[in-house]
């Protein structure tokens, strides 16, 4: 049975927290194998035998549900993620810290142009597909790139993960 990680955007941000134990119970009780969280920040591990397409949009109904408000997710499978990992253009360097963006949809070639338009010397972006790789050599934080400026340019969510823990969940089993 196929292992996914649902990556799920704004969890414990903003006022609207979940405890990880309860957001595993949604999992389960819905259907979900071998459910477990990992770190608090809304990363969901579980088996499927779904089809992946529409399992986004039906854990979004799910959590809607359940929790009263829209919670973006944004569904990979372990193998992808270890794909994702294996595939990071920036080398593991101090004084920086890389992080991958997920989105649904692959970033099409309009899109692709306005993000890389905004890398910078602190900020070095690529595009894979539906995730970019974002390297930023200062603390993310004082960058003037973000995901609500990518959010904001797209039109469309997007979360994103450092490459650390991209890492771990592409191991987990």
């Amino acid at each position: 049975m196929p292992r996914y990680v649902a990556f799920l955007r704004a969890i414990n941000v903003g006022g609207r927290n979940v405890k990880m134990d309860a957001l595993k119970k949604i999992f389960e009780a819905d259907g979900f194998k071998n459910v477990a969280t990992f770190i608090a920040s809304g990363n969901v591990l579980f088996d499927s035998k779904a089809k992946p397409e529409g399992l986004e949009r039906k854990i979004e109904a799910l959590l809607q549900k359940e929790l009263g408000y829209r919670v973006d997710t944004f569904l990979r499978s372990v193998p992808e993620l270890a794909e994702i990992a294996k595939a990071n253009p920036f080398p593991d360097t101090e004084g920086g810290t890389t992080h991958v963006g997920f989105t649904a949809e692959p970033f099409d070639q309009e899109a692709t142009a306005k993000v890389l338009a905004l890398k910078t010397d602190i900020d070095g972006l690529h595009i894979a597909g539906r995730d970019l790789y974002w390297h930023c050599s200062i603390r993310s934080s004082d960058s003037t790139f973000s995901g609500a400026v990518l959010e904001k340019l797209l039109k469309r969510p997007a979360t994103f993960r450092n490459i650390k823990t991209v890492r771990s969940l592409a191991e987990a089993k």
